[in-house]
């Protein structure tokens, strides 16, 4: 009936307007992570350097996480990804970066552990957000 249809139309423009949203938190994020120093002058009007820069990545790879969250499909998909490019990015600091608390390679086991099982949890078809359009 009438009233089914206009649901129908509002839920494509829902859609079309997250996927718009996650498409520019994406390229926000992937900025961040290419070029920090460049988005936080050309954003904020500040420079940023040293552990910012390896903050502001991690900032980036949220947003992309966000982002592929957002996009139409199974929310859990978005935490997966942020789960797997920050325990990535986490190491490769651990490994080969100045920056190395006391706390990196436990939040690199934490996500690592989290992310895995996710995804083998994703895998199954079964959990949060699985199935939705």
């Amino acid at each position: 009936d009438r009233a089914d249809h206009r649901v129908q139309v509002e839920d494509a423009r829902l859609k079309r307007l997250l996927a718009a949203a996650a498409a520019g938190e994406a390229l926000t994020g992937a900025a961040l992570l290419v070029a920090p120093a460049l988005v936080a002058r050309l954003l904020l009007g500040a420079e940023v350097a040293g552990v910012g820069v390896a903050v502001a990545r991690v900032a980036g790879i949220a947003l992309i996480g966000l982002a592929v969250g957002c996009w139409p499909g199974p929310a859990a998909r978005g935490m997966v990804t942020y789960g797997a490019l920050v325990t990535a990015y986490l190491a490769w600091l651990g490994f080969g970066g100045e920056w190395k608390g006391p706390l990196l390679w436990p939040a690199v086991a934490v996500h690592a552990v989290l992310t895995v099982a996710l995804a083998l949890w994703r895998s199954k078809g079964v959990g949060p957000g699985e199935g939705e359009a």
